[in-house]
């Protein structure tokens, strides 16, 4: 037994209302069930209730058994001083206010209705993999649909925190924390920190003076990845090694300690010489990135922003002093698709966000016009008939598994309460 279960009888109305009596004999008439807002202190809020002939009006906990009442301190906390009723599963030792007046007791094991108990164990049985894997695909559209987009938008939620903190770090430098977030997608999952480590080291007003020739950004990114080769051949590498020479000393710059990039595993196109140049060109070609991106209407503006190829020395280079076949080694749709799901959308959403303005319909406008993700949780949503048509599917999808089914919160999942409901 859980006590989200609890929570989920409470809040649906799922029990015998006939002949309900505290556990010291006294009927209980039950007038309003109180408000559900899952915040810190009692779990349902201006409840009111009739024991006897009294009237109570204050807040309602609940509990797997009464004991947790002490397990969880509420004798300690004030926010339960208003407690009218203690709803427990297992009544196993009775509980004072602080003017020593005992809480009245409803047990909930003697009114329960047995088909909700068995829908409860038939939903939360162990499966192979998620407990609703045999029945998701039940699931009325229209209720699927209005889960998704809830998912959808609680997955934004979450990537809100990092972007605050960078607000905050960098003085609410939007332009620089669009490049933070870029260099770390960029990066990718092997060298993401570096790059954004190298990122936070690097003022962003030294990239808007320092734009205005390619060659200036990339004597930077790869100085500061300490990525430039010493005593080689090749004139461009000991160029860029002289510049970035005279920026450390113009900008008193310090040099983060990071570990080395990883070239291991990679394709060549997905090299972090390659990742940087490409980012370096990207900051040379729009000195208001920000702006243009926040600006943008259609996913054709955002790729139009990210079609660009990499200076001339990368085109024929996948490291420094090692000469290759000639390449634009322009950046694909697939990793387009990566920044706009993981750094573009976020940070319109929290602009938006920022300014008390609503851009739902355009995010969602966005990412529904771009694939799914291809990985092993949205290949095993499919095979049991949940399939993503787009990267919408797969980012609400990819928020079910991990903050509701790895969870085991059926009972505050839109398809759990769903298959917990009545079909007659």
């Amino acid at each position: 037994m859980k006590e989200d279960f609890l929570h989920y009888i409470w809040l649906y109305k799922k029990l015998d209302f006939t002949n309900l009596k505290t556990t010291n004999g006294e009927a209980i008439t039950i007038v309003n069930f109180g408000q559900y807002i899952q915040q810190a202190g009692p779990d349902f809020f201006n409840a009111q209730i009739i024991i006897e002939n009294q009237k109570w009006a204050g807040n309602i906990e609940i509990h797997i058994k009464s004991s947790d009442w002490f397990a969880h301190h509420h004798e300690k906390d004030d926010n339960y001083n208003n407690v009218i009723l203690h709803v427990v599963w297992e009544h196993d030792t009775p509980i004072f206010r602080k003017d020593n007046s005992e809480i009245p007791v409803l047990e909930l094991k003697k009114y329960i209705f047995k088909v909700e108990l068995d829908k409860y164990k038939n939903l939360t049985t162990q499966k192979s993999w998620i407990f609703c894997e045999n029945q998701i695909k039940e699931i009325p559209n229209f209720v699927m649909s209005n889960w998704k987009e809830r998912l959808f938008f609680e997955r934004l939620e979450r990537k809100l925190n990092p972007i605050q903190q960078l607000l905050q770090e960098t003085e609410n430098d939007w332009e620089a924390v669009l490049f933070c977030l870029l260099a770390k997608n960029f990066g990718l999952n092997t060298n993401g920190e570096m790059f954004f480590k190298v990122s936070q080291s690097i003022n962003y007003s030294l990239i808007r003076k320092e734009a205005i020739e390619v060659k200036y950004l990339e004597s930077l990114f790869f100085g500061q990845a300490d990525l430039i080769p010493f005593q080689v051949e090749d004139n461009y590498p000991n160029e860029l090694k002289s510049w970035y020479e005279y920026i450390v000393l113009k900008y008193q710059l310090n040099k983060p300690v990071i570990a080395p990039v990883q070239f291991f595993k990679h394709r060549p196109d997905n090299f972090p010489t390659i990742r940087l140049a490409q980012l370096a060109m990207l900051y040379h070609l729009h000195r208001n990135l920000f702006s243009k991106i926040i600006e943008a209407k259609t996913i054709q503006e955002i790729y139009q922003i990210f079609t660009f190829s990499v200076s001339d020395y990368w085109k024929s280079h996948y490291n420094f002093d090692k000469i290759s076949p000639k390449k634009e080694k322009s950046l694909s749709k697939p990793f387009i698709d990566l920044l706009i799901i993981n750094t573009i959308v976020p940070i319109q959403f929290a602009y938006a966000i920022s300014l008390g303005k609503e851009n739902s319909e355009l995010l969602i406008d966005f990412i529904s016009n771009i694939p799914p993700e291809k990985n092993n949780i949205i290949e095993k949503f499919s095979t049991f008939g949940i399939r993503s048509k787009n990267a919408f599917d797969s980012q609400s999808l990819l928020q079910l598994k991990n903050e509701y089914c790895n969870s085991k919160k059926c009972l505050r999942c839109a398809v759990g309460i769903e298959l917990l409901k009545d079909k007659t």
